[in-house]
């Protein structure tokens, strides 16, 4: 059961232009600007990110949200076996943003999904046929090469087997919830699959718990091979708005942020005490921070 209930959206259904049908879904108020939010995973779904990120669409004047499940994960699962690489991802979302007719869109990613936001916007930078993003919001995006992912990798598998993680699964087994609550069990259980993401451990209650297509994962980052997208190029490729925020205590090194921000000439807000989760760890910063940056887009726009 999700620590928080997560609100019906205002509307939902699956696209008719992608390859294979993918489930989506909007919050917030129709008749405003209208944000793309991009999951984590790859492989994952968007209800994780809910119901937190619906703080975005709050914001003064409000703002609608536009969530969908990429290829292979959640609702957009299928029985098609074709490996799913990141090409699919970024021509998926090229065609979610022209199914709805987004034009210019403005792309909300996190983890994963701010990857896939810096490919798709790389890959319409270098002549696509498809068109570059107004602007990007990338919250603690996944490694930008894969000596940074090497680096959240050992770091991870650090965390998750410190003493303190080890003392919290002690708990669990001594507990003896398997039994008399399989409930709560898988919950705990899910929080301590996660607890490395956090500064602390405790903190992962508050996330409502997701399911990664293992496939999917693999697969993607197998079609990345061994990737540096500020070495080939693309980082500096990208001349649109963008802010980079990310948790300090993230296991991804912020400075594979710092990085990205540099080449892009994008604002970045690292946030003390936070972890990968921002929106569960440090939701007014975040928030704040988002809401800013947006808002200054909204002002060059009127001038």
């Amino acid at each position: 059961m999700a620590p928080h209930p997560v609100p019906a959206p205002r509307e939902y259904g699956v696209t008719r232009t992608t390859d294979v049908p993918l489930y989506w879904c909007k919050y917030g108020h129709p008749s405003s600007p209208e944000l793309l939010v991009l999951h984590g995973g790859p492989g994952a779904h968007h209800d994780y990110l809910l119901p937190q990120m619906l703080a975005l669409g709050k914001a003064a004047g409000g703002r609608e949200l536009l969530f969908y499940d990429q290829r292979g994960g959640g609702r957009s699962k299928s029985q098609d076996r074709e490996p799913v690489t990141w090409q699919t991802q970024v021509g998926d979302l090229a065609k979610v943003i022209a199914e709805f007719e987004l034009g210019r869109p403005l792309l909300v990613g996190y983890s994963w999904g701010g990857l896939l936001a810096i490919l798709y916007a790389a890959s319409a930078a270098s002549g696509g046929a498809f068109p570059a993003p107004e602007g990007l919001v990338l919250i603690d995006p996944a490694p930008i090469s894969r000596h940074y992912r090497v680096q959240f990798e050992h770091e991870f598998a650090r965390r998750q087997g410190s003493p303190e993680v080890g003392r919290l699964r002690e708990q669990l087994a001594e507990a003896g919830l398997r039994e008399t609550d399989p409930e709560a069990y898988r919950q705990r259980n899910f929080e301590l699959s996660v607890a490395g993401y956090f500064a602390h451990p405790q903190s992962a209650q508050d996330l409502t718990p997701f399911r990664v297509s293992a496939r999917v994962q693999q697969s993607v980052w197998d079609s990345l091979g061994d990737f540096d997208l500020a070495a080939d190029g693309r980082l500096a490729s990208i001349a649109v708005p963008t802010l980079i925020v990310h948790g300090r205590q993230d296991p991804i090194p912020v400075a594979s942020s710092e990085e990205a921000a540099r080449l892009m000439g994008a604002e970045i807000v690292v946030l003390d005490n936070c972890g990968h989760v921002p929106y569960v760890e440090q939701p007014e910063a975040l928030f704040r921070a988002v809401d800013t940056f947006l808002e200054r887009m909204t002002q060059g726009r009127r001038e």
